[in-house]
């Protein structure tokens, strides 16, 4: 069996790459390969540096982090280092937490190496709205409780809680709401979830530094989490998750059964169970 060949980075052309949420054997083979054969790597602050690790010998480490409520580099900048990096003949790897596509200003930085006639490449990685949750035991879409998610974003450019979402539709609409950003403005957001008639009572769990050895979840409600949060030493980065398939955390949590935790067969209290392709 032959195997796989991968793409060369070649002088001259930017790769924009999905680091993953943070356990680095969750790194795409194509972003293993990048980090290998890349001279700079410009990256985020988001990136484990057990993930910069694997760079080739005399690769330059650059750091482009942008944290809220902390001195970054603005995004244009970063952008266009990216074109200036290329144009001296590089071959550039910006390396993305998560993936660049998905709330990672990869388009942003994309349009503007197309701006400059910059080739590029786009590797997409695992995002932390399903592996984050995926460590702490909690399945984005499970057939007894829904068949939708809706992702979205706690803040917008101006770091407040985005008015361009239709929180009455995802209220409406949305089994299961996985947040990315949004802990800051959990309360607000949680209010505004109740007010479209969400209950209070709902589960909310808000998983951070999510797959990572310093991962912590922390499991509350939609009418408690605000005072939750405030009474608990978590800080971001954070996934916020809303819905019934929270409950599902006291039968999957892997993580916690390997501590010695006891799972819940039956974390919904349903008493029943289907098995075999006749239950598809």
């Amino acid at each position: 069996m032959e195997k796989p060949v991968f793409p060369k980075m070649e002088p001259g052309h930017v790769w924009l790459v999905g680091a993953g949420p943070g356990d680095p054997g969750l790194l795409t083979l194509h972003a293993v390969n990048a980090l290998g054969e890349a001279d700079v790597i410009v990256y985020d602050a988001l990136v484990d540096q057990q993930c910069l690790s694997l760079a080739a010998p005399g690769a330059v480490l650059e750091y482009a982090g942008k944290r809220g409520g902390k001195p970054s580099a603005k995004q244009r900048d970063i952008s266009l280092r990216l074109v200036e990096l290329a144009r001296e003949g590089k071959r550039v790897l910006r390396l993305k937490g998560g993936d660049p596509f998905v709330f990672g200003r990869g388009g942003e930085e994309a349009l503007t190496l197309v701006e400059h006639n910059v080739p590029f490449r786009i590797v997409p990685g695992v995002t932390a709205g399903t592996a984050a949750l995926a460590y702490a035991g909690i399945p984005v879409t499970h057939r007894d409780i829904n068949h939708s998610v809706t992702f979205l974003t706690g803040h917008d450019a101006g770091g407040v809680v985005p008015e361009r979402i239709d929180w009455n539709g995802v209220a409406r609409s949305s089994p299961v709401i996985v947040m990315y950003m949004a802990m800051k403005h959990i309360g607000p957001i949680a209010e505004r979830l109740m007010i479209a008639g969400r209950p209070p009572s709902e589960p909310v769990a808000i998983v951070c530094n999510g797959t990572t050895e310093k991962q912590q979840v922390l499991e509350s409600t939609l009418a408690t989490c605000t005072a939750d949060v405030a009474a608990s030493d978590l800080i971001p980065p954070a996934i916020v998750v809303v819905g019934e398939a929270v409950r599902l955390r006291a039968g999957l949590d892997w993580l916690g059964a390997l501590a010695g935790r006891k799972l819940d067969s039956d974390p919904l209290g349903s008493g029943v169970r289907e098995t075999g392709r006749d239950a598809e």
